[in-house]
């Protein structure tokens, strides 16, 4: 199936890769995009709904994007501190006193957007219907302790942070997340994107396809230290099964802003181009300049205690690393990926946001790809855009 959407003629390899990776079967159904300089320059989908091959993919065809809903929810506290209803440097418990107890009460909003808060995930015992219970979900993490000194490294907060940051949210301005990001960010930008799905939207969505764990998922788990971050949220913790995008409480929850968010490449990279434009994307303006810059401010640098990689974590994204990223050039680029293999980088330098989402996960173990951060179908596309930029 050939690949549909527009693109500028230097921006053609990207489109063969898509179109080749449809049809070989490695992507079923997918969207990429790329805003630069302002406009995009890049707007493709093509392939499948689902498996079967019964319905193709079409532009306004959406699927949950997993993680990168996390570049969603952190924009939400940044336009927050942009408004100074919010400070990066405060305690949490300055808006959230309940969040003191057990040792947390030097823990800054900066270490939960940084994911160096430790508190990482939910203490057991918890279930996903404590999770999405927004009153019940946010009690059990203010009442727990941090799983390791705050603030001393990073430890992906796999699912957490999105009820972290919701609870803030809330806590500011009595909106749920969810509704937050409609009115104040996905509204104004005219961007389809959703953290609580709306029943009528139900007939757009893609379904993911899950991959098979696999003997490297189970060799993973197995030899994983019991006495770490990673045993803590998979083994002995809420290890979150890739078919639970299926629930329909998943898809209309407003405060699982961690993964739960439905939209596709297009309306991820009008999102996230506020950041690599300077705060302000085809005449909306949601973050200042400054504000910007506060994300670039490195929190932690080193291997997450949750995915056992090299990560530079700025305040809400990961930050450019050469070394463990050598895909992504050195400067103010920042980024984040969703599980499965979907992908969003932001470059300030170039003012460039690329974004690619897909229904077919690519195997992963314990959040990783082939122990890449991303996968390899969207290190080829990312690859591509650069050598476009460059040519």
């Amino acid at each position: 199936m050939a690949v549909q959407g527009n693109w500028e003629d230097r921006f053609a390899p990207v489109a063969k890769i898509l179109e080749r990776n449809l049809a070989s079967g490695a992507d079923v159904g997918a969207s990429v995009a790329v805003m630069h300089e302002g406009r995009p320059v890049v707007d493709l989908w093509g392939g499948w709904v689902d498996q079967a091959h019964t319905r193709p993919w079409a532009r306004d065809t959406i699927t949950n994007v997993w993680s990168n809903t996390k570049t969603v929810t952190v924009l939400a506290a940044l336009i927050l501190i942009d408004r100074g209803e919010l400070d990066p440097y405060a305690p949490v418990a300055t808006y959230w006193p309940e969040f003191a107890a057990n040792g947390k009460e030097r823990i800054e909003v900066r270490h939960i957007l940084s994911h160096t808060s430790g508190v990482a995930g939910w203490d057991m015992p918890v279930t996903m219907d404590d999770v999405y219970d927004p009153d019940r979900s946010v009690e059990l993490l203010a009442a727990q302790a941090p799983w390791w000194e705050p603030g001393t490294a990073g430890g992906y907060h796999g699912l957490s942070i999105g009820h972290l940051v919701g609870e803030l949210v809330r806590r500011v301005t009595g909106m749920s997340l969810g509704k937050f990001v409609a009115r104040e960010i996905a509204g104004p930008l005219g961007a389809d994107f959703h953290i609580g799905l709306p029943e009528s939207e139900d007939p757009r969505i893609s379904p993911l396809i899950l991959p098979p764990p696999g003997p490297a998922f189970d060799e993973a788990l197995a030899d994983i230290d019991k006495d770490s971050v990673g045993y803590k949220l998979t083994v002995a913790g809420l290890a979150t099964d890739p078919a639970t995008t299926w629930d329909v409480q998943w898809r209309r929850s407003e405060i699982c802003g961690a993964g739960n968010g439905h939209g596709n490449a297009r309306s991820l990279a009008t999102i996230q181009a506020i950041v690599s434009h300077g705060g302000e994307f085809q005449g909306v303006r949601l973050l200042s300049e400054k504000t910007c810059d506060l994300i670039f401010q490195e929190q932690a640098k080193g291997v997450d205690l949750y995915l056992g990689l090299p990560i530079r974590w700025g305040v809400g994204y990961a930050l450019s690393y050469p070394e463990a990223f050598p895909y992504l050039p050195d400067g103010r680029v920042c980024f984040w990926a969703g599980w499965g293999g979907s992908m969003v980088i932001n470059d300030l330098d170039r003012r460039l946001t690329f974004a690619y989402v897909m229904n077919r996960m690519e195997p992963g173990v314990l959040g990783t790809y082939q122990g890449i951060v991303g996968g390899v179908r969207s290190e080829e596309l990312i690859r591509a855009t650069y050598a476009a930029l460059d040519a």
